[in-house]
This record gives structure tokens, C-alpha cells and sequence, in this order.
């Protein structure tokens, strides 16, 4: 199969991704942190290990302020929900998934309340100040996608954490489609929370993501259990990372996160940035070429883009067009709302959806080139 969907998980994964989920499962198989044998010891090792790689790649502040999550989905709830309390209001942008937007419209019921502010396409100092005009005596949280996961417009992450630090309210980034892609350091931007997917950009197994934490604030944890840590205490441990990890860890998905890790580590996140855009250029480029498509957004750019094309076939629904690559094509895009309905509302797509194709670092000019001609084909 031809493979653009890796704005929903990235495949393939590098071979030593799927080497250390298979090791991990047959040679790994103790629970780490509960026993003190070698099997166990080992297993502690390989999540320490994938704490300090990643701490590495985000600018986290120390390995221990990487909490691993099911997805990104999680880690974003753990903030918005151990932070919110009755009163309180939170700043959104109009990009965000609905990761973001279900919590909060879920909390409006215990008296929270949010506003979604306009994100200005070519102009950061607009858009920054439309966060600033939302914010209110009672602001207790700034969420914002880092790259819109629908049409890959970048939002100025790094100036609204410093609009965040003057006003002192807290910043959460959602990086579900950055991390890995686009540089950062969390520590030197002044994040305080950043959220992340272990599999797509990381090149992870699907079953993981990453909260990523500051340390200064720390929002309650959703779940209380076992850690392994002060067993006799029955109050949730405060220390990171057991405040947020009760429960047995998933050894095999975070066995395979850190070779995906290491993996990005390896390529150098500057250069997957770059191979990437120009992929998503070149796409963009034939495609504006067939004048029955439609493009929503300019040509893709480092400074102002992720590796992301959304767009659509004149007279065709988009999920008519994305069953007509995958049954004629065997190209996999994703067509609909995904998961998105904010951003299709801000771009006037929210009736007819979109086609999303999203690069990788394994997508070759090839695949691109046999996209656009399909595309060419079914827009007669």
C-alpha cells in the first residue's frame, strides 16, 4: 500500500522499533519497578532509558518529567482535568482537536468554561493578540495545538508561552503532530506542558504518548493505584514520574518508543523537518497544477507549516475521493473531519471534509508522484 496517512500514526516503523517490541515480549516480560530481579531490573532500565532519549529530544528538564500515557489523548486530559476547578476559564484556539475540545466542553457542566480565539493565517502578531484579548482575571489554562493536525498551519508556540509567563498562567501544547517533526525545547520555550504521540513523529507503537512537564505546576493525576513506590502509603505518591503512572506499564509499546526515539535522535530532527517539507512542496506543487483541486492553505513552508495537504476534488465529496485512491490506487489518505471540527469550521470545510495526506521520512518522491497522478485520474 501506498502510505499517507501518517498524520493518524506513521508506517512503516523503522525495523528497530519492531525488534525491541518483539524483544521485550520475549525476553523482557518482567513487570519493571516491582520486583528486584534481573528480568525486572532490565525492564526498569529500558523505560529509564526512553525517559532520558526523549527528555533529550524535547528539552525536557530531567527524565523523570517524561510521564508515558496511552496517547496524546490522555496526556491532554491529564492537564486539562487535574488543573481545571469550578470558576475557572481556559484559552483554546479554533485549530484544536477534539482531544482539547471534548474535555472542556465536558467540564462546562462543573461550571469551567473556555474560549475558542481565531488563529490569523500569515500574520503570528494577530493571532497573538487574540490570545491576549480571551484572557480574563479567571484564565487558568492556555491550550494550543503547535500545528493543525487537519490543514498544518503552525500556531507561534514560543510566543504564546511567553504571553503565558508574563500573565502567569499556565501553557499546554498539543504536539500530537510535531513532536519529532519540528524542533523544540520545552525547558528553553517555556512550555509547561507538552503533549505528544508516541506513534506518529516518534515512530512509536500505537498505545503510547508522552506528557511532557515543567515541574513548577502539576495538575492532579487521573488515576491512583500502585507504583511500586511508598506501597505502604495509601495517598498517591507525589514524586514524578510515579504521580502519574499507577498501574503496569506498557513495556513492549515503550520498548519500541525508544527505538523510534533514537531513531529521530539519529536522522536529526532538522533534517526529517526539511526532507519533509519538501515532500509535502513537491505534492502541493502537482497538485495545484489539476485545476479541479482545491487547496485550502499556501504552499507549505518551515516557518509557517508541518508536512501536512489537505484538499479536495472539484464536485466530489472527500471521502469520496479517499475510497476512490484506496480501492483503485491502493494509496491510504484520510478523508472526513479527523477529529478536527473546529478547524474545518475556521476553513469552511466543515460540509464536505477533507483529503489529508501527510509525509514521513519513509515516503518516497515516487509515492508522491503515483498520489498526484491518481488524483489526476479520478478529477478527470
Amino acid at each position: 500500500m501506498i502510505y499517507f496517512d501518517n498524520g493518524a500514526t506513521t508506517f512503516p516503523k523503522p525495523p528497530a522499533v519492531r525488534r525491541a517490541v518483539m524483544n521485550a515480549l520475549q525476553n523482557v516480560g518482567a513487570n519493571p519497578g516491582r520486583s528486584g530481579h534481573r528480568m525486572a531490573q532490565r525492564a526498569g532500565e529500558i523505560i529509564y532509558e526512553c525517559r532520558k532519549n526523549t527528555a533529550r529530544l524535547l528539552g525536557v528538564p530531567s527524565p523523570e518529567n517524561v510521564i508515558f500515557t496511552y496517547n496524546c489523548t490522555t496526556a491532554l486530559n491529564t492537564v486539562i482535568h487535574g488543573l481545571l476547578r469550578k470558576g475557572d476559564h481556559a484559552v483554546i484556539s479554533c485549530l484544536e482537536h477534539n482531544a482539547v475540545v471534548r474535555p472542556l466542553e465536558e467540564l462546562k457542566s462543573q461550571g469551567i468554561s473556555f474560549t475558542a480565539v481565531d488563529f490569523v493565517y500569515g500574520d503570528d502578531d494577530k493571532t497573538l493578540d487574540n490570545f491576549r484579548a480571551a484572557i480574563r482575571a479567571n484564565t487558568r489554562l492556555v491550550v494550543c495545538t503547535a500545528a493543525s493536525n487537519v490543514f498544518g498551519v503552525r500556531l507561534p508556540v514560543e510566543r504564546l508561552a511567553a504571553m503565558c509567563r508574563i500573565y502567569n498562567i499556565p501553557f499546554c501544547v498539543d504536539a500530537a503532530q510535531t513532536a519529532g517533526c519540528v524542533p523544540v525545547n520545552m525547558e528553553e520555550s517555556g512550555i509547561d506542558f507538552l503533549c505528544c504521540a508516541g506513534h506518529k513523529g516518534l515512530y512509536g507503537p500505537m498505545g503510547t504518548g508522552i506528557l511532557a512537564l515543567n515541574g513548577k505546576v502539576l495538575p492532579r493525576s487521573l488515576t491512583q493505584g500502585g507504583t511500586g513506590s511508598f506501597s505502604s502509603d495509601p495517598m498517591q505518591p507525589e514524586i514524578l514520574p510515579d504521580k502519574y503512572e499507577s498501574g503496569t506499564p506498557n513495556l513492549p509499546g515503550i520498548a519500541g518508543l525508544n527505538e523510534g526515539v533514537r531513531f529521530v535522535l539519529s536522522k536529526g530532527v532538522d533534517r526529517i523537518f526539511a526532507e519533509e517539507t519538501r515532500k509535502a512542496q513537491r505534492l502541493y506543487d502537482l497538485l495545484s497544477a489539476n485545476p479541479r483541486v482545491r487547496l485550502y492553505t499556501e504552499r507549505p513552508s518551515a516557518a509557517t507549516h508541518v508536512p501536512v495537504v489537505s484538499f479536495n476534488i472539484e464536485g466530489r465529496d472527500s471521502e469520496e475521493t479517499a475510497a476512490a485512491l484506496n480501492d483503485s490506487f491502493n494509496i491510504a489518505v484520510r478523508a472526513g473531519l479527523h477529529c478536527a471540527p473546529l478547524a474545518h469550521r475556521f476553513f469552511g470545510t466543515e460540509q464536505q471534509g477533507t483529503v489529508r495526506a501527510v509525509m514521513s521520512v519513509f515516503t518516497t518522491p515516487a509515492q508522491i508522484e503515483y498520489l498526484a497522478a491518481a488524483v489526476k485520474r479520478i478529477s478527470g
